[in-house]
């Protein structure tokens, strides 16, 4: 998945067929990996920072983190879904709706200085290397990154400014 993990997110249950593979691909193709993918997803830090830097997970592998609710066969991903439908749709619809809300208050969220930093990080380095990370993908090739347009760039990284 790349783009996908936006959706995944918003989902409040999660099925996945046994053998998928699960991949953040912001890391290759932007200047910031995505850094609050698995801090929304509350996975411990060192998860995070996998799928911040684009590392590959199995479906097994999120089972096994808690980010998958259930692990099925490929075959089976649509009725189990259709299952735990019917059984949302069993719970008393104020029941339902409002523990639903409830947690989706508690997930963890980036805090305004986070989002600022990572706005600032957006823009550090060689604007030129997102344009080569998708013409190597497209020409199947190995990449050959700039990094940062001054060299020093490397040494001045933009801070998290808290208050």
């Amino acid at each position: 998945m790349g783009d996908g993990f936006m959706l995944v997110e918003r989902t409040d249950l999660r099925v996945a067929a046994k053998g998928a593979v699960f991949e953040v691909s912001e890391a290759k193709r932007w200047l910031l990996g995505g850094y609050d993918r698995g801090h929304l997803a509350h996975l411990p830090f060192p998860i995070t920072m996998e799928m911040a830097l684009g590392f590959r997970f199995t479906a097994e592998r999120f089972h096994e983190r808690g980010f998958v609710n259930r692990l099925v066969e490929p075959e089976a991903v649509l009725p189990t879904a259709i299952d735990m439908a019917h059984h949302l749709l069993s719970l008393p619809p104020a029941s339902r709706v409002n523990t639903v809300h409830m947690m989706r208050q508690m997930r963890p969220r980036p805090s305004p200085a986070q989002k600022d930093l990572a706005a600032a990080l957006h823009k550090h380095g060689a604007l030129s290397d997102l344009i080569e990370s998708r013409a190597a993908f497209a020409e199947k090739r190995a990449p050959n990154f700039k990094g940062w347009d001054d060299l020093q760039d490397r040494y001045r990284l933009p801070q998290l400014r808290e208050g």
